[in-house]
């Protein structure tokens, strides 16, 4: 089934904070579309991402959020690192690891959320490691509740997270709280108090 175009934050205000991703992964999304052999349509159903959505993401003029770069990565039989990835990169042998300093990360800038993927150089990935500093202070910045077929787990660094569900009460998250949930019901994250929040989290790829 087709997630229609309000399953994006598609307010001005994602577009403006994060035009240069949208810039990055648009053209990388045409290219593997067409590379394909895909149209518009074909790319929604692989993804289950509306064809209008897709369109705007191409043409940079949609953010999309990591879950639904998740949705677009699984439909097109790729992770979401590789998504994100320059399709030119050599590939890295077995043996491998990655570190990804304190000041480092492959940003990836929603409305509600400072993303930023860690070890984003290695692809193919069974799971996406990401710190993220949650912005939003009330449910009614977010568009729409993001859901995803991932299980997610998450642990928060500083502040205080409380996590909505369609599904549970709202619940408080403190620094040093972890937390493993399936994600396939629709949640959100906010911030409360004055503390900034950032949360590592892991997506199952």
């Amino acid at each position: 089934m087709n997630v229609d175009l309000e399953d994006f934050q598609a307010n001005r205000r994602q577009v403006s904070v994060a035009s240069d991703q949208s810039d990055e992964i648009g053209p990388r999304l045409h290219h593997l579309r067409k590379g394909r052999g895909w149209t518009l349509q074909d790319a929604s159903k692989a993804s289950g991402i509306s064809a209008s959505a897709f369109s705007k993401i191409e043409r940079g003029e949609l953010s999309p959020t990591i879950s639904t770069i998740q949705r677009i990565a699984r439909g097109f039989d790729m992770d979401v690192v590789s998504l994100l990835s320059d399709p030119d990169a050599q590939p890295t042998l077995l043996g491998r690891r990655s570190v990804t300093r304190a000041s480092e990360g492959k940003p990836h800038l929603s409305g509600n959320c400072d993303n930023k993927l860690l070890c984003a150089e290695l692809k193919n990935k069974r799971m996406t490691p990401i710190k993220t500093r949650v912005v939003a202070r009330d449910v009614e910045e977010y568009d729409v509740w993001p859901k995803t077929d991932a299980e997610i787990f998450m642990t928060i660094l500083s502040g205080t997270v409380v996590v909505h569900s369609k599904i549970y009460e709202p619940l408080e998250l403190h620094e040093g709280d972890s937390m493993y949930y399936d994600a396939s019901a629709e949640h959100v994250w906010t911030r409360k108090g004055p503390e900034e929040a950032v949360v590592l989290w892991v997506l199952t790829s």
